[in-house]
């Protein structure tokens, strides 16, 4: 297991650029975060002045980690977790979210992010009775992930792993072929093992909101780092996978606990969510 002083403070700091926008930062900012520097929070108005459901996409994602993991902890009976593309620490974290069920949980967190990096400490903060631990990977190269010492140290492959990529793909273009990547990683996973995935959609978004975007980004005026995809390019990355109940849906309408007169319009939340069991 890697302990906080494994991890070099200095390591992720050298690498933060503060003038150029990062996902991880923006959303942190639309969660009402403080880690981001102005070049994320002018980015993130950006696409809020086009979008504004944006910030309730941002909450209903990260509601829907919290409960896919309850689910897959308590449920599921999963007690190990991979965690792709983890983003800054927030409230209810995966490690948290799963140790509070289940304290013998182990989570691995990877992410690209030099300012992940820097919070690692707080990542890798685990009950005594689990473990945490954090790579410094990219989703886009999985044989690097899969090949670390640290992860084979923290979690045993050999039993079920959750696989959770929470609003990362959309972030890999069809030229880095993330259907593929998430099928390598799956593929080295156990039968018995599953996959929690949300993906970023216009299908809910009315067209003449999508069509203002889109005249932003050919224009340069906003950027383009998150790939919008349908429903049929969402349930390819499950292919060959039993989805649990209700299947492919908005995350707002994953297992909701609240009622339906209490959830965004799906048009604020445009995100498909999903959680599916390797066979």
């Amino acid at each position: 297991m890697t302990r906080p002083s494994d991890v070099p403070e200095s390591r992720g700091a050298d690498r933060i650029d503060t003038t150029v926008v990062h996902p991880a930062r923006r959303y942190n900012y639309w969660l009402g975060g403080k880690d981001n520097f102005a070049v994320d929070r002018e980015s993130g108005d950006q696409i809020a002045a086009v979008y504004p459901g944006v910030r309730t996409l941002a909450r209903e994602n990260r509601a829907f980690l919290g409960r896919a993991v309850r689910f897959l902890a308590r449920e599921a009976g999963v007690r190990q977790f991979l965690d792709i593309g983890t983003g800054i620490p927030s409230a209810d974290n995966t490690h948290e979210v799963a140790q509070s069920v289940a304290p013998e949980s182990r989570v691995v967190y990877v992410d690209n992010d030099p300012m992940v990096l820097v919070h690692a400490r707080a990542l890798l903060t685990s009950d005594p009775a689990g473990a945490t631990a954090y790579l410094d990977a990219d989703l886009r190269d999985p044989e690097k992930i899969l090949a670390d010492p640290q992860l084979h140290t923290t979690l045993d492959l050999s039993r079920p792993v959750a696989l959770v990529l929470v609003a990362v793909t959309h972030f890999l273009t069809d030229d880095d072929r993330p259907h593929e990547r998430v099928a390598q990683l799956l593929d080295a996973l156990p039968s018995g093992s599953w996959l929690a995935l949300t993906h970023f959609t216009t299908d809910h978004i009315p067209a003449e909101i999508v069509q203002r975007m889109e005249a932003e980004f050919t224009a340069g005026r906003m950027k383009q780092d998150a790939v919008s995809r349908d429903r049929a390019e969402f349930a390819r990355f499950f292919t060959g996978l039993q989805l649990a109940d209700p299947g492919i849906v908005p995350v707002t309408e994953w297992r909701p606990q609240a009622p339906p007169a209490q959830r965004p319009p799906l048009a604020d939340a445009s995100i498909y969510g999903a959680v599916a069991r390797k066979p």
